[in-house]
């Protein structure tokens, strides 16, 4: 027994030392240990994310606005350790994108896995109900379908009875319909191409869940249930919803609420039932410039109504868990977070890079100098004096509450008139970028305040560089994390050698976007027609 007892202990001391030893190599570890995991399990942007298993495979996937590729399809074993594994849409097929259209585009996707394949479900609250579909979740996908055309609706959830028929319940966007309290349920075609009603009002109440949205429509030991974040995304609490008609009338009970705790929200996400029969659901907290991130919380049955979370208060409603054991999986799972670094060795992008808009081949390669991101400077247009609606920035999520990012530039080609640099971006945005003048090079750091309202850059410093090359950092750390609303703060240096780094310009506060986070990337841009470039020949978070 003493032997048992002692390789025991050493084979736990071996696997928490593993995830010891991963959590200094990755920028956010979700793992306390084998046994146990920290919300957020995901400390990025992914904001309404969806759920659903496929075997012992789970599948997640979120809104991405008018960024793309878009629809992003993330990969877990375990519910907690999560990797990108492709987008379901690449360019958008609405020709206002070649612009960004902040707020735009793809909101609240849902995904399900029906007749051997993986359906999604999105909103454009400006055009209408769009699904694809994929034998694979890797893809590809088949190419976005209009099920309807229309101005308002949003967030719908497909729904397969166990008699075949196939329903969609959506909700309605304040700003484009003027409603922001009524769920509405359509009998839908078989394929679910088709929505063969009007709909029906199933559920309306403007006094005790105000702006109840996201739905998710399910059905469990003979009720229907409608999951539904209500009364607003930073302030709001779960909604479940529960009749024996999938019409109504339907009782509602609050499930899941900020409480005690300083998880806002809880706002919108996704049940799935694990194959050893666990209950769990996904969600988001908005935490401001660091976006939309997604908490895991425990869920078990009470009287045929879900119980999540714990009930710190004691007030009958679960409040979200800010660590909790491990889902029962059967077997351990290393660390994996959405990927980050880019070193550029292939000739594609990363999935974690994203353009503002839809983007076009031309402005980057990683073909013309192998192990470095080309980027082309695209002239900005006549009618913006700041970035914020340049299409061609390329950029990704938060992926951590503090983190550094680095990357190395050369610039020689830059043409005068040409800038490109590391840049973070949000309502506001800064960067440091190398600025070719008639009279040289120059690095500079640019703070552009209110981008969204046109307002015009500010340069805070600038220095003349005689190298042709250049490292260049960014930190970021929130000046008080305990807060729900944190100020992050972004520092700015660089180095010629890549050891020493010197400071440059001013703190920078990280301002969100429109339903998005603060984001970080690299842009070249020129002020009249270029045929300059520059080469990136890393991106690094640490």
């Amino acid at each position: 027994m003493r032997k048992l007892l002692l390789i025991i202990s050493v084979v736990i001391c071996l696997n928490t030392s593993d995830i010891l030893a991963q959590n200094k190599s990755t920028v956010w570890n979700p793992n306390i240990d084998d046994t146990s995991y920290l919300n957020p399990i995901i400390h990025s942007d992914y904001s309404d994310p969806d759920i659903c298993r496929v075997g012992d495979d789970y599948y997640m996937t979120s809104s991405s606005f008018s960024h793309f590729p878009g629809l992003p399809i993330l990969h877990s074993k375990d519910l907690v350790n999560w990797k990108l594994i492709s987008h379901a849409v690449i360019n958008y097929p609405v020709k206002a994108f070649a612009k960004p259209q902040h707020g735009g585009g793809i909101w609240a996707p849902s995904i399900r896995y029906h007749n051997n394949e993986f359906y999604i479900y999105f909103g454009d609250p400006d055009n209408g109900i769009f699904m694809t579909k994929s034998k694979n979740a890797e893809g590809p996908w088949e190419p976005l379908y209009l099920v309807k055309e229309a101005k308002g609706w949003i967030d719908p959830s497909p729904f397969w009875d166990d008699d075949g028929k196939a329903y969609l319940v959506r909700a309605w966007a304040r700003s484009r319909s003027g409603i922001k309290h009524i769920l509405t349920i359509h009998k839908m075609s078989s394929d679910g191409k088709t929505l063969l009603d009007n709909g029906v009002n199933v559920f309306s109440d403007s006094l005790i869940h105000p702006t109840i949205e996201g739905p998710k429509l399910y059905k469990r030991n003979g009720y229907y249930y409608i999951f539904a974040p209500a009364g607003g995304v930073k302030p709001g609490w779960q909604t479940i919803l529960r009749s024996k008609n999938i019409y109504g009338p339907y009782e509602d009970k609050i499930v899941l609420e900020l409480g005690s705790t300083k998880i806002n929200g809880p706002h919108q996400g996704g049940w799935v039932t694990t194959q050893s029969g666990e209950d769990w659901f996904i969600h988001f907290q908005d935490r401001y410039a660091y976006g939309r991130i997604v908490h895991l919380q425990p869920m078990r049955w009470e009287n045929d109504w879900p119980v999540m979370g714990n009930d710190y208060d004691g007030n009958g409603i679960g409040e979200p868990v800010s660590n909790y054991r491990k889902p029962y999986t059967g077997k351990n799972y290393s660390v994996e977070v959405p990927q980050t670094s880019d070193d550029f060795n292939s000739d594609r992008l990363g999935l974690q890079w994203q353009w503002q808009a839809n983007f076009d081949s031309s402005w980057y390669s990683l073909r013309q100098r192998e192990g470095s991101l080309r980027l082309l400077p695209q002239k900005i247009s006549n009618d913006d004096n700041n970035l914020y609606n340049a299409p061609f920035l390329l950029m990704q999520k938060f992926p951590a509450k503090k983190f550094s990012v680095s990357t190395k530039i050369e610039f020689e080609n830059l043409d005068v008139g040409d800038r490109a640099g590391l840049i973070v971006f949000g309502f506001d945005y800064s960067f440091i970028g190398v600025e070719r003048h008639k009279d040289g090079f120059h690095l500079t750091q640019i703070i552009c305040n209110d981008a969204n309202k046109k307002s015009p850059e500010l340069r805070s410093e600038s220095i003349e560089i005689k190298s042709s090359q250049i490292h260049l950092r960014m930190s970021v750390k929130p000046e008080d994390d305990s807060e729900i609303i944190p100020k992050v703060i972004c520092k700015f240096s660089y180095s010629i050698d890549g050891e020493k780094y010197l400071p440059i310009g001013k703190e920078f506060i990280a301002k969100e976007g429109r339903w998005v986070g603060a984001k970080v990337g690299l842009f070249a841009s020129s002020i009249s027609d270029s045929n300059g470039y520059a080469d990136f020949e890393w991106f690094r978070f640490e």
